[in-house]
């Protein structure tokens, strides 16, 4: 248990369970841009409809797929992230495909090199910090890549498409359901090679109630620059239209303005109590444009994302003046 807490990126739960859901992200951006596919496979349990599976989304088509196993085609280490769903297999270091099914038929390898871990601590474990020890959070999340260099190449429906030096990202959820509401925005196509950026914002239920929490993380020189509902940041800004989204973070020593402009979706399916079956909007060819300064106001970063990944459910702006969430740990 101790060793799962320490390693978020290794699977967490147990099919044992009665609802729940864990799912990776591992999304490829091509060298010239032309082509984003990202890849989801999880597993799903409600105790009616107990399966695995693939999903795949096309970045700048919207199309998806949604690729069903048997819950005993799921196999995995207990000690480090590896697993297989069916004859595909998922690693920290490649993916390598075999899908066969339903007129779908997918098939390579892509690798992932030079990868960018997110910094964990003895107190803080991963992406959700100190919240990462609290029991029967709704829905957790972790972080496998910020960002890594991309070699291989892959078929999908006879179409292979060679993502050698194109860049990478890859994370994961888990637990019982997806939160009510939210935002996520995540892009590491900057200009500039080694710059990473994501955001994201949910309603989530705590003890009977509710407080609007956020993790945020913008990786460049080196560095990682963080903000969150647990070290004391705060929503300083949020101003939103029909083409786009703004957001401005702060905490005593940095603040961070970004601005979101939305592009094609497509639709993923997402888990309610453990089943696949909430329909969700995903754009994974978006841009967005950060700015990071000090409190002081000297400029440290600027520059546009392309290829950002974006999901949004309308209600979370109900709630966007934060609740008064748990005390600062100590």
């Amino acid at each position: 248990m101790i060793h799962k807490l320490y390693h978020p990126e290794i699977f967490q739960g147990s099919v044992r369970k009665k609802h729940y859901f864990e799912g990776w992200y591992f999304k490829h951006i091509s060298p010239d841009q032309a082509k984003v596919i990202s890849f989801i496979p999880g597993i799903s349990i409600d105790g009616h409809d107990t399966h695995a599976f693939v999903q795949v989304l096309n970045g700048i088509t919207g199309n998806s797929s949604y690729i069903r196993y048997p819950i005993n085609e799921f196999k995995w280490n207990r000690k480090k992230m590896n697993f297989r769903i069916g004859t595909s297999e998922f690693t920290p270091e490649y993916i390598r495909l075999d899908i066969v099914s339903d007129g779908v038929s997918i098939g390579g390898q892509i690798e992932y090199r030079n990868s960018i871990k997110y910094p964990g601590s003895l107190i803080s474990p991963g992406i959700m910090g100190w919240y990462s020890f609290v029991p029967f959070m709704e829905c957790n999340h972790g972080i496998v890549s910020v960002l890594h260099d991309l070699s291989g190449k892959i078929s999908i429906n006879g179409e292979f498409t060679d993502f050698t030096g194109g860049k990478g990202y890859s994370e994961k959820d888990w637990g019982v359901s997806f939160p009510e509401c939210w935002i996520w925005i995540q892009s590491c196509n900057f200009p500039e090679r080694d710059v990473s950026f994501c955001f994201s914002v949910a309603k989530i239920p705590w003890l009977g109630s509710h407080f609007t929490g956020f993790i945020c993380f913008i990786y460049l020189m080196k560095r990682f620059f963080l903000f969150s509902t647990y070290n004391g940041s705060v929503i300083e800004r949020v101003q939103r239209d029909k083409e786009k989204i703004g957001i401005a973070l702060k905490n005593k020593k940095h603040h961070l303005e970004f601005e979101v402009r939305k592009n094609s979706f497509g639709e993923l399916a997402a888990p309610v109590s453990g089943k696949m079956s909430r329909l969700i909007r995903e754009s994974i060819d978006s841009e967005v444009v950060v700015r990071l300064s000090e409190a002081s106001g000297n400029l440290i970063y600027s520059g546009k994302g392309e290829k950002a990944g974006f999901e949004i459910e309308e209600k979370i702006f109900d709630y966007l003046i934060p609740d008064s969430p748990p005390a600062e740990q100590p």
